[in-house]
């Protein structure tokens, strides 16, 4: 398995351990990172969590294309509302821990990463990393991952990284700028700096912090849930194959391509 977890004062280290896939996750990968949150939704010792990717190319790159190549790889409903999305529940607040868990990110984290970075509490990066959604260069819609970066990001700053593509790359310093992201840190000190904050936390009477942490996501929530309630049918129309989204776009049944227009 490549998802390791170690604790130490009161504070859990998750770190994606795929380097050499710069840190992408496979489903088993998935389906354990939410094992982890859950575990530690009852380890009373852990009071705060830190997420970072091993080595210093990638944070995450999500998905591992390679994983989910084979179309039975994820068996999706048979209904333009619904979609089955492997990295739906990879998240700590997916997987109902309301302990602060703060991002730790050096290098790459594009796509499925904002999965995970959605849902902390706080992101420290360095400048050397790199931010960008690549689903529209390849055909796909964006719709969790530039949710998730529109409850952190200025509109137009989430907009243009959305739909550029792997056109458009935010610097670690552009993303402090922005908002994204709350400190930067030298070269390979992220996962340190995000340490000594959550340290910080884990001193801090649990009941108070957890409390914050609800706190603060409430007043974000509303906007989020509605949102997402549309996720899953601008996903699944969106990303059908070119000509059955030019029979979308023009009105025609599937297997019409030569049926005459009335006029």
């Amino acid at each position: 398995m490549s998802i390791r977890l170690s604790v130490r004062d009161g504070v859990a280290t998750v770190t994606l351990d795929r380097p050499e896939k710069h840190n992408a996750l496979d489903l088993a990968d998935a389906r354990e990172l939410g094992r982890v949150w859950q575990r530690l939704r009852t380890d009373a010792a852990v009071r705060a969590a830190v997420v970072t990717g091993a080595g210093s190319r990638a944070f995450c790159t999500g998905i591992d294309r390679d994983a989910v190549a084979d179309p039975d790889a994820v068996p999706q409903p048979h209904s333009p509302f619904a979609v089955e999305d492997p990295l739906l529940r990879i998240g700590p607040k997916s997987n109902d821990l309301w302990i602060p868990v703060l991002a730790a990110v050096e290098g790459m984290a594009c796509g499925g990463a904002f999965y995970l970075l959605g849902e902390a509490e706080f992101l420290i990066a360095t400048e050397e990393s790199v931010f960008f959604d690549p689903h529209t260069t390849y055909g796909m819609v964006s719709a969790y991952e530039a949710m998730g970066m529109a409850q952190r990001m200025p509109f137009g700053e989430v907009a243009r990284m959305a739909l550029m593509g792997t056109a458009e790359r935010i610097s670690g310093r552009r993303a402090y700028e922005t908002g994204l992201v709350s400190e930067l840190a030298p070269p390979g000190g992220a996962l340190e700096a995000a340490l000594r904050c959550a340290r910080v936390l884990a001193g801090y009477p649990p009941a108070a912090v957890q409390g914050t942490v609800r706190a603060v996501w409430a007043a974000r929530e509303a906007a989020r849930e509605r949102a997402m309630a549309h996720a899953p049918s601008l996903i699944a129309l969106g990303n059908l194959p070119p000509d059955r989204q030019t029979d979308l776009f023009h009105g025609r049944p599937r297997g019409a391509h030569s049926a005459p227009r009335i006029r």
